[in-house]
């Protein structure tokens, strides 16, 4: 059997394993950080040694005793916290990398507590690699873009439909056609664009040049 010394070294293990990539999270402005990671991998790690114990303690009073019975219930189960971390703004979806670390992070407990730590090491620092050295990397040579809402209220009068649409376009990417509502009774219309902004190009900037365009009322941007 696993003894308590070696739990409580497992355990400070996974804690400090979960404290690093926590820590980047944290940074970041996850909701889920520091804390959160600390405590799921203490949770994972302590599974993992607990399903160990139990397979050996009770054997003589079952044959079939699988270690790997409360680690499975880690791996099926921890899809909630997950779920947690995923926020959704308007039409942006944010909180998937720190969903997987979670995950990941759950794993990297179960395998400190099996005793694997070499494997929980090398885990942690390639994840440690991939949310800190890749980050820099797009941010520096991959533009990404951020799916975005505008929309639009302004005075229903000719040409004014194109000159936001050229406007838009020179700022943002359009996929597709915008959505346009007319009322005859106080002659105003709300145009609703889904447009792909450019990280160069800050929400800001967008509501100023559109917003003086003549004839425009408001503009929102969710």
């Amino acid at each position: 059997m696993i003894s308590d010394q070696d739990i409580a070294i497992r355990l400070i293990i996974g804690a400090l394993l979960g404290a690093l990539v926590g820590f980047e999270r944290e940074r970041q402005g996850q909701p889920a950080g520091l804390r959160t990671h600390i405590i799921l991998v203490i949770g994972a790690t302590l599974t993992m040694t607990l399903s160990v114990n139990i397979a050996i303690q009770f054997r003589p009073f079952d044959i079939s005793g699988d270690p790997a019975r409360l680690a499975a219930q880690v791996i099926s189960g921890i899809g909630f916290l997950g779920a947690g971390a995923i926020l959704r703004y308007g039409a942006t979806i944010k909180g998937l990398t720190t969903a997987t670390s979670l995950w990941t992070m759950a794993v990297v407990g179960l395998t400190v507590g099996a005793g694997h730590f070499i494997s929980a090491i090398a885990a942690t620092v390639l994840i440690m690699i991939t949310l800190i050295i890749l980050n820099v990397f797009e941010k520096r040579f991959i533009h990404a873009y951020v799916t975005m809402l505008v929309q639009v209220i302004a005075d229903n009068r000719l040409h004014l439909l194109d000159e936001v649409n050229e406007t838009l376009s020179k700022l943002a990417k359009l996929p597709g056609s915008p959505s346009v509502e007319k009322s005859n009774k106080s002659k105003k219309m709300r145009i609703q664009y889904t447009v792909r902004l450019s990280s160069r190009v800050s929400v800001e900037q967008v509501i100023d040049t559109v917003a003086a365009i003549d004839g425009v009322r408001s503009v929102k941007i969710y």
